[in-house]
């Protein structure tokens, strides 16, 4: 599918340059918007609202870890039964530690990926006015771009215009 939009792109350009001079412009769509205000924001949100569950999961980890030390330290000291004991309570420790790490970055994944998809959209929204506004015939993504002249690139001024219109709460 981007093989084949990278095609229909490349052939617009090479009409638009057989009648006249098209004005191109290349944008780093990614380091655009990781780099807006509003992003930024959005990730120190999620830090701070994950914070708790992360520092449980620290805890749990260390708890799992004096355990597996009180092992180590006991080998051949501890009786039968405070080693299984022991291994019973890591064994669960294991368990609730990977259950509550995957939640956790299911739920991480979720919210970044919403924050995304709605400042991917507002992005777009923004390119789109400043083409018009510059009278870019095309604006490309460097990722789709082999070279292009620096002088070309509006990352930056997408960044500012998208931070413009959408101010961080």
């Amino acid at each position: 599918m981007k093989k084949m939009m990278t095609r229909v792109l490349l052939g617009a350009m090479m009409s638009v340059a057989l009648f006249g001079q098209a004005k191109i412009a290349i944008l780093n769509t990614q380091k655009a918007l990781l780099d807006t205000a509003e992003i930024k924001k959005a990730q120190a949100d999620l830090e701070a609202k994950f914070k708790p569950r992360t520092d449980e999961l620290t805890k749990l980890n260390t708890e799992l870890n004096d355990i597996q030390t009180r092992l180590n330290a006991g080998a051949g000291k501890l009786t039968p039964q405070v080693e299984a004991d022991l291994q019973s309570q890591g064994q669960r420790k294991q368990r609730e530690l990977q259950r509550k790490q995957e939640d956790l970055q299911a739920e991480v994944e979720r919210d970044r990926q919403e924050i995304l998809l709605r400042a991917s959209q507002r992005m777009q929204e923004v390119v789109k006015k400043l083409a018009e506004e510059k009278g870019y015939d095309v604006v490309l993504d460097t990722s789709n771009a082999v070279h292009f002249k620096a002088t070309l690139e509006i990352t930056a001024e997408a960044t500012a215009a998208y931070d413009k219109a959408n101010p961080a709460k």
